[in-house]
């Protein structure tokens, strides 16, 4: 399951990709072979946590099971 991480919560990418730009026709991040479309990886430290990837607008996400 993908979501977008804020500092306080957890946010299900439907109640923020709705107005983007760069989201798909659903509305929803553009997610192709587990890689996010609209945005790009960011290095991470521990290979036991999920990547985190940050997208266009600046939101950081993760794909979570």
């Amino acid at each position: 399951m993908l979501v977008i991480l804020t500092d306080q919560q957890v946010i299900s990418p439907k109640q923020v990709c709705q107005g983007c730009l760069f989201a798909n026709t659903s509305g929803l991040p553009r997610w192709h072979n587990g890689k996010l479309g609209c945005g790009h990886a960011l290095s991470s430290v521990e290979r036991t946590r999920p990547e985190v990837y940050e997208c266009q607008m600046g939101f950081r996400l993760t794909n979570i099971d």
